[in-house]
């Protein structure tokens, strides 16, 4: 029997196609969405301004997260003062470097205590969760988006990583969320759950994993065989 699994976690949506993006935002189990460079790219986005004003012509409420993809300071702190102004539920991402290596925690801390709700991406250990913490204490809300799955994908745990991460941000108080970024698969949003995560960033496509139910082990293992017979019949093999 199919049945719901209960999260707790804050699930948001990870991508940047339009008309996925409008039905995570009218999907109960979503909270809110983020997007990246790399995903309007792939998404075939042209005009950056264009569609994220498009998009919070309808997304009006539940938090999103655009980022900034300048890679000089003075450059970064233009487009993330602009982003801001789009609307109330935007969360301006910033780095926590540049492509050259250079931290972006001095221009954090400006934009937070300027009010500017900040998302800080691809963070991957504790010292950068600490010292981006220390940047937004005592500014607006914020989140602090550390990356599990890409560093899994290269053999690294990322559990102590996030465990240590969601305890930093609740050490640091309430207008800081610690996320769970680069998710792979549901079991994820557990793990997020199991470190004390507060947010955690899934892509359209495993979000689609969670409305075909939850199912046990015994009755995966029914429609495992099921499935293979159903292929055996459809290919028409023959003894």
């Amino acid at each position: 029997m199919k049945t719901k699994r209960n999260y707790r976690i804050k699930i948001f949506s990870d991508g940047a196609e339009k008309d996925q993006l409008l039905k995570m935002n009218s999907n109960p189990q979503v909270g809110g969405m983020t997007t990246n460079p790399s995903l309007m790219k792939k998404a075939g986005v042209q005009d950056y301004r264009a569609f994220c004003k498009d998009i919070l012509l309808t997304i009006r409420e539940k938090p999103i997260s655009f980022e900034v993809f300048a890679d000089d300071f003075p450059s970064m702190e233009r487009q993330a003062r602009e982003i801001s102004t789009w609307g109330s539920n935007v969360y301006v991402k910033v780095p926590i470097q540049n492509s050259e290596g250079k931290s972006c925690l001095p221009l954090v801390r400006e934009l937070t205590r300027s009010g500017i709700k900040l998302n800080v991406t691809a963070i991957y250990t504790v010292k950068q969760t600490l010292e981006t913490c220390q940047a937004l204490e005592g500014g607006a809300p914020s989140i602090v988006s550390v990356f599990a799955g890409r560093a899994a994908d290269l053999g690294h745990d990322p559990v102590p990583t996030l465990t240590a991460a969601a305890q930093i941000c609740q050490d640091f108080g309430g207008g800081i969320e610690s996320l769970w970024a680069s998710t792979r698969e549901v079991y994820n949003i557990l793990q997020a759950e199991q470190c004390g995560i507060d947010i955690i960033t899934v892509p359209f496509d495993v979000l689609g994993k969670l409305s075909t139910g939850f199912k046990t082990l015994e009755e995966l293992s029914l429609d495992t065989v099921q499935t293979f017979k159903k292929d055996s019949e459809a290919a028409g093999f023959s003894w």
